[in-house]
């Protein structure tokens, strides 16, 4: 992928897809939804720490084990650090910035977001010694729930449990390898040499996932209690192949989709949900990716099966289905009364990029049950559940704490119910805790700003009680898959091309290195002069957006708009290209001349395509060969 320096995401292409205008500022939401994650940091905290009620914890984790586990992130409102959904919750982070980073920037928070994922991942190198050997869980929910103290503070116990040959895991190395794969295109341009460690750690764990095969939950028991895999590890395999041929475009993962499609059940399942548990739909959504991409090869057959079961999730959502998911009478996505809102987000982000995927591609709509389903159809809905979080509800109620003036101020968290360990030091035992702060019918001492909570009941009702905790409980696979949404939401009304791969743009808050400090953003050099040229009735505009030197050579990404002037839909366009160096995305060859992507078969009056390319030099020669009016 341009000697590492390519990075999938999401990037401004022809077709508008429109987006209803709202009342809400999805930027601020997407700032406040960011730190949340500072405030379920476990670990050593970094001086650019800005929710500084918060304090180190968690020193000595691993410690006993003779393993360094110091780090990652506490998963809801109690201090274990439970490593399926964690994974989750950085494969959904990372997708969310592969699609919809540059969004992130224009926000000002891929910074931040960068940081986030790094949180996660530098911890699973950590919990990752050897090959065959994953850290799993640090904690036992059973006796910190029994206690509740601030993280700081906590006497609970610390043990450390693991999966290996003996007592395997597919599901949790599966999903880690996942987060692995996924945030080694994230940092492929930013830091190459991350990327790669990231990704070796990917290849160890996806093998040792198919390899040495079991639930974990039969090896970490523990963990039964509080994340059971009731949907086994098969999802998780076909997940997780998905990723790394993503990151990698290794054939052996496609044919690994391919070959086990219908034995593992990517085929065979027709889902109505998605989250840390299940992730069928997830795979489903990015095999149909691939498909219109043009990237299925030998296996388009199988992939369209895939995409057959995409499409009824999809469906499932919108209520055009056989088997629809349950909404409140607010219009809210209702699956199960403990957290809901994990569904809600999910669902909400597989519409979001699936709606994206749809107009950049030649499938114009979902076929349903009860009718087609447009790409704007399943945007629009998206927004309206983003919405409905944000305070578009019956209770007129934010669900995302510090966002809007009405939101819970009795949440189920223990570091934001308890006073600051920097207000005071004293020490809060573990039944003192109940006593003094989950008893006491008040607000928060401390804003858990961002938080997502668990939501409304079945009837749109909800009750601020810190113990209702299926309620005013809040998780970060919560707050994951709605980062990407936001973002996409706050880049307005603009279409987006997701089947081409473009390069992350540079965060405009400097990210934070291994040591934990800042470091200093790079600047690149000077962009080559935009070149317009045009061949009636066709016009060719390029401009290089970025830059970034490599190897002591400084690369330029170039994007092409080719721009039909006519009256007529131009079809069988060839396009000459000279003095090319470098790869490039978004058209097909044909001998020696260039021709439509192979998702694209003709190019409507008035609209344009986008191609990119990466080049150690001045703009190429483009020229127009040939093309038909009809």
């Amino acid at each position: 992928m341009g000697g590492g320096v390519v990075v999938l995401m999401g990037m401004v292409l022809m077709m508008p897809l429109l987006v209803s205008g709202g009342g809400h500022d999805y930027g601020k939401a997407l700032s406040k939804s960011l730190l949340f994650f500072e405030a379920q940091r476990s670990g050593v905290l970094p001086s650019t720490q800005r929710i500084n009620w918060r304090s180190n914890s968690g020193l000595h984790d691993g410690k006993a084990s003779g393993v360094d586990l110091v780090g990652g992130y506490y998963d809801a409102g109690d201090n274990v650090k439970f490593g399926l959904p964690m994974a989750f919750t950085i494969t959904m982070m990372s997708w969310g910035i592969l699609e919809y980073g540059k969004q992130m920037a224009e926000s000002g928070e891929l910074g931040h977001a960068l940081d986030a994922v790094k949180w996660g991942t530098d911890y699973f190198i950590k919990a990752h010694p050897q090959p065959y050997v994953l850290y799993g869980e640090v904690g036992d929910g059973n006796t910190d729930h029994y206690c509740w103290q601030r993280p700081e503070d906590m006497t609970t116990d610390r043990h450390a449990y693991r999966i290996d040959p003996q007592h395997p895991g597919s599901d949790l190395a599966a999903e880690t390898a996942a987060a692995m794969a996924a945030a080694s295109m994230v940092f492929r341009r930013h830091n190459p040499t991350y990327s790669a460690e990231l990704l070796n750690h990917a290849y160890q764990l996806f093998d040792f996932a198919d390899k040495y095969r079991g639930k974990y939950d039969s090896s970490i028991t523990v963990a039964q209690k509080y994340y059971r895999s009731y949907s086994g590890y098969a999802d998780e395999l076909l997940w997780s192949a998905a990723w790394l041929y993503q990151a990698t475009n290794n054939e052996y993962y496609l044919d690994y989709m391919g070959r086990n499609g219908d034995s593992m059940g990517g085929t065979g399942w027709a889902m109505t949900e998605f989250g840390w548990d299940v992730k069928y739909a997830g795979a489903q959504v990015l095999a149909s990716k691939f498909l219109m991409q043009g990237k299925a090869g030998r296996h388009a057959a199988v992939l369209e099966r895939y995409q057959q079961k995409a499409d009824y999730f999809m469906c499932s959502c919108l209520g055009k289905s056989t088997r629809n998911v349950r909404r409140t009478p607010g219009g809210l996505l209702f699956r199960q009364r403990w957290n809901n809102m994990q569904f809600v987000t999910s669902a909400s982000f597989l519409l979001t990029v699936y709606s994206d995927y749809l107009s950049s591609s030649s499938h114009r709509a979902v076929r349903c049950a009860s009718g087609y389903a447009s790409p704007s159809e399943l945007l629009n809905f998206a927004k309206s559940q983003v919405d409905y979080i944000l305070g578009d509800n019956p209770r007129a109620t934010s669900y995302m704490i510090g966002y809007g003036s009405t939101y819970p101020q009795q949440v189920h968290h223990r570091a934001s119910s308890i006073v600051s360990i920097k207000v005071n030091p004293s020490f809060v035992s573990c039944r003192g805790g109940y006593d003094t702060w989950y008893n006491r019918k008040a607000s928060d001492p401390n804003l858990l700003e961002g938080a997502l909570v668990g939501g409304p009941d079945a009837y749109d009702n909800f009750a601020d009680e810190r113990d209702n905790y299926e309620q005013t409980e809040p998780a970060t696979y919560n707050n994951a898959p709605i980062l990407g949404i936001l973002a996409r939401l706050s880049g307005g009304s603009r279409g987006f091309n997701q089947l081409l791969p473009v390069v992350l743009p540079n965060p405009t808050a400097p990210m934070v290195n291994n040591t934990g400090m800042r470091s200093p953003p790079r600047i690149g050099p000077s962009l080559p002069a935009p070149v317009k040229k045009t061949f009636s009735p066709i016009t060719v505009e390029q401009k290089a957006t970025s830059s970034w030197s490599y190897k002591g050579r400084t690369y330029y990404r170039y994007s092409v708009s080719v721009t039909n002037d006519s009256g007529k839909t131009v079809t069988d366009l060839r396009l000459s290209l000279a003095k090319l160096y470098g790869p490039i995305w978004g058209l097909s060859k044909s001998g020696e001349s260039y021709g439509f992507p192979r998702w694209l078969k003709s190019l409507p009056a008035g609209e344009s395509l986008e191609f990119v390319y990466i080049h150690a030099a001045l703009p190429i020669d483009v020229g127009v060969s040939g093309y038909k009016l009809v």
